[in-house]
């Protein structure tokens, strides 16, 4: 296990540290490419950016699609002052707390990376009142070690440019690791581990990379109205919050105790109720392969299952996620057995989606 465990983390640590924020996904999607060519019947790249690629079974059978979004959360570069400082509009949710202090890269045109940190006013400047305050996004600025806006443009900074963290991922005790792009970069690994190991006889498995999540399910609605699939599972992360101050019954799943089969996610119509066959089909497979789980009922934020649920005629769809502590932050954590145990619930479920299985109630 220690062996397939460290291969794991190498794939989960090259996705991680990648560049890819959405709308920006060019080179998490080449990754991905690379690793999907050699497994695939056929790997393309459609006009939006998703990475589509198949394994074939038998005309006949069932169409199941797999979705794992391979953007992450970061900002783009709104402004930029006469001193060459640089100010921030986010992509996707952040929470203004983390943000100060932070190292990030900008992604120019050329492809090339500028760093730049986060600056804020040292607490011997600080009033009292300013200490308590969380600073908003909207006054933060970034210092890329430019005295004007004129060395900014001659380094090719411009407005519009993507910025993500510069944070590289780690292992820490045992099986536990941090990163950030955890969210969807992990769900993304799960997907290309199973899919590399699948042999579908009947069905035809689509594995999808997809683009943009995090600013509103887009590339999942394009490919699943592209594939009209007859059934899909997406992979994702979603919070543990098995953390001091957080009582027991909001800590949603916890970190170590297996995937995360979701219930329901999302607040009223933002959100999904899972298929209830695909529900049954993930407990049920989970408990006759012994591959540990918890039941998800996440009460904020949703996933691409979402969009493919209600594509065209509607969508059979179930999620499996990887329990992640500090989600939408620098610093995520999970722990690798949690993963591997997902690609596993992930690969045998879908052997059991047959024609047959359609057909039933």
């Amino acid at each position: 296990m220690s062996g397939e465990l460290d291969e794991f983390w190498l794939l989960l640590k090259k996705l991680a540290d990648s560049f890819g924020v959405s709308g920006f996904e060019d080179d998490i999607r080449g990754i991905i490419v690379d690793e999907l060519r050699s497994v695939a019947d056929e790997v393309r790249v459609d006009r939006w950016g998703n990475v589509i690629a198949a394994k074939k079974g038998s005309r006949s059978g069932a169409k199941v699609m797999w979705a794992a979004h391979m953007d992450e959360i970061g900002f783009l570069i709104r402004a930029v002052d006469d001193r060459g400082f640089l100010y921030l509009a986010p992509v996707g949710g952040w929470s203004d707390r983390v943000v100060p202090a932070q190292r990030l890269r900008i992604r120019l045109d050329s492809g090339r990376i500028v760093y730049g940190v986060v600056g804020i006013k040292p607490p011997h400047l600080l009033s009292p009142e300013e200490q308590k305050q969380v600073i908003p996004l909207s006054k933060l600025f970034v210092d890329i070690g430019v005295s004007s806006k004129e060395e900014a443009e001659k380094l090719g900074i411009r407005i519009g440019l993507p910025v993500d963290l510069d944070r590289e991922a780690i292992r820490l005790a045992g099986t536990r690791v941090t990163g950030k792009a955890f969210d969807d970069r992990v769900g993304v690994a799960v997907m290309l581990w199973a899919f590399r190991d699948i042999d579908p006889e009947e069905q035809t498995v689509y594995a999808v990379a997809t683009v943009q999540e995090e600013v509103g399910l887009k590339g999942a609605r394009i490919a699943a109205y592209q594939l009209r699939p007859d059934a899909a599972i997406a992979l994702d992360v979603t919070t543990a919050n098995d953390v001091p101050g957080v009582d027991a019954p909001d800590k949603v799943v916890e970190v170590g105790k297996g995937p995360a089969i979701k219930v329901a996610d999302g607040r009223g119509a933002s959100g999904l109720i899972a298929h209830p066959k695909v529900f049954r089909l993930l407990v049920e497979t989970a408990r006759e392969e012994n591959i540990p789980y918890q039941l998800e009922l996440l009460p904020g934020g949703t996933t691409d299952a979402t969009a493919i649920a209600f594509t065209a005629e509607g969508v059979p769809a179930g999620v499996i996620s990887v329990p992640t502590r500090y989600i939408h932050s620098p610093v995520e954590l999970l722990d690798l057995n949690d993963a591997l145990n997902s690609a596993k619930l992930l690969a045998k479920a879908t052997l059991r989606i047959t024609k047959q299985w359609l057909e039933t109630q």
